[in-house]
């Protein structure tokens, strides 16, 4: 059979998952850990019933809504890139383990307090916490996957336990809404829903036990005894925390492809701000039927792009590189943003599953650019800076949206601003790569790394050398980052 012909990057409908599985355990335990982690999430959130922050029915107020969602979503983007370094110090197999266990009991403790009828910026906190927790868990878990699957396979298999744990989140949301039936509506039986989330995260915590110690990274581990000195006063982990944003910030500025995608990323995240207060505020005029229903349907729309985006990112990737498909999405963003000038519930609908696909399309690129063009060591904290990047782009979009929304939610200088911010990317991303260099997202440079590297031993989809069984970036990287 002949060599795959979009190179080091195989799309999931030309490679078996249960090839891909076979003979590699630790995927399939890692694909369990997230599921569990995806379904404590879904069911944690459901059980809070959309509360303090979410709910539209009862966030009169823009202002409010913004303010919500900074105070949930700030504090761990500004903690997180800090925290990250963690993750490139410590065995992930042990943060894994303890991150959930500490989960669950910070989930009781939320549960707890609903019990007791705790006012609700009590119970805001103890969420703000549980979240921060959750967000550490998937950085550990977005980290770990270049260990325990081939690196040509990572931008099909990141595409399929995206989809696959949007299913989770789905699920954990259904196990809340079927506890509460069980428990009721009140302050107990809301805390008992809420106590099936902290079952979850333990059993995420025992599925992590399974695997070997280091089998998940970091390549460069922190080992008792390390060298303590004036510059590392309390060990390289200590001074890697108190830098992390640094070292996160300078890792991503030395691989143009993960600058190029966490560019498209953030861009994305400021429009999806934008038109999320003002999908908000329009609901409450009839534009889309009304409260929760009409919220519920662009929702659903958006998840049905996000599921496309699972099938056709690895497709485009293979054939066009990580480059092309990042233009392309951002070009179809500023089609779709300027639909929205027509107010219409059917167009907005549509225009919802258009941008959930490329949105999800500029996640995945940036996924597999940071798992591929990034060392080891500085992994966790590339993906905890992308974390802060996602949460402060949404949070200063949905707070300026607030400052200028019309009241009635018909302000078409936001769809036309969206339009413009994608515009904006499309040139910053087209920049940061240079015509002058050959990146590893060109689907010429993985054929012939992969074939170069790979040998005949694997006709159907090359294999390049493993991120697991590489310790450095040299070793780690077989084509020039992107």
């Amino acid at each position: 059979m002949a060599p795959h012909p979009g190179g080091a990057v195989c799309t999931l409908g030309r490679v078996s998952f249960l090839r891909a599985f076979h003979g590699r355990p630790g995927l399939g335990r890692l694909l369990a850990v997230r599921l569990s982690s995806q379904v404590t999430d879904g069911l944690f959130q459901a059980a809070l019933g959309g509360a303090i922050l979410f709910n539209p029915e009862r966030h009169a107020d823009p202002l409010a809504v913004a303010g919500g969602l900074a105070v949930l979503l700030l504090p761990y983007s500004v903690i997180g890139p800090f925290a990250g370094a963690l993750l490139d110090h410590w065995d992930r197999r042990t943060v894994l383990i303890w991150a959930n266990i500490a989960r669950a009991f910070l989930i009781g403790a939320v549960a707890a307090s609903i019990a007791v009828g705790a006012p609700d910026t009590v119970v805001l906190i103890a969420a703000l916490v549980v979240t921060g927790a959750s967000r550490f868990v998937a950085s550990g878990l977005s980290a770990a996957l270049p260990h325990v699957v081939d690196r040509e396979a990572l931008v099909g298999m990141n595409a399929f336990f995206t989809t696959i744990g949007s299913g989770a989140l789905a699920v954990g949301a259904g196990l809340a809404i079927g506890l509460r039936a069980v428990f009721g509506s009140d302050n107990s039986g809301s805390a008992a829903t809420t106590l099936g989330a902290v079952v979850i995260a333990l059993l995420g915590a025992f599925l992590a036990v399974g695997f070997a110690h280091l089998a998940l990274g970091p390549d460069h581990p922190d080992t008792e005894g390390a060298p303590v000195s004036a510059a590392h006063p309390r060990g390289p982990a200590m001074r890697a925390v108190a830098v992390g944003l640094i070292h996160g910030a300078r890792a991503v500025a030395r691989a143009r492809g993960v600058s190029g995608a966490l560019t498209a990323i953030g861009a994305h995240r400021l429009v999806f701000g934008l038109n999320t207060l003002m999908l908000l505020v329009l609901t409450r005029h009839s534009t889309l039927g009304g409260g929760i229903a009409g919220v519920g349907l662009v929702a659903a729309m958006t998840a049905i792009g996000m599921f496309f985006a699972a099938i056709l990112t690895p497709i485009s990737v293979a054939r066009w590189g990580r480059r092309t498909t990042l233009y392309v999405a951002l070009s179809v963003g500023v089609v779709a943003e300027l639909t929205l000038l027509t107010f219409n519930g059917i167009v907005i609908c549509a225009a919802a599953l258009v941008l959930g696909l490329i949105g999800q399309m500029a996640k995945l690129c940036g996924d597999a650019a940071m798992q591929m063009d990034t060392d080891d060591a500085v992994r966790g904290q590339v993906f905890s800076f992308q974390d802060a990047i996602f949460n402060v782009a949404y949070v200063a979009a949905v707070t300026v949206a607030a400052l200028v929304i019309a009241d009635n939610g018909h302000s078409p200088g936001l769809p036309a601003a969206g339009a413009v911010i994608y515009l904006v990317a499309l040139v910053a991303v087209r920049a940061v790569y240079s015509p002058r260099r050959r990146f590893a997202d060109d689907p010429a440079a993985h054929r012939a790394a992969a074939e170069s590297a790979a040998g005949p031993s694997n006709p159907d989809c090359p294999r390049s050398a493993q991120v697991s069984a590489t310790p450095s970036a040299s070793a780690s990287i077989t084509t020039p980052s992107n």
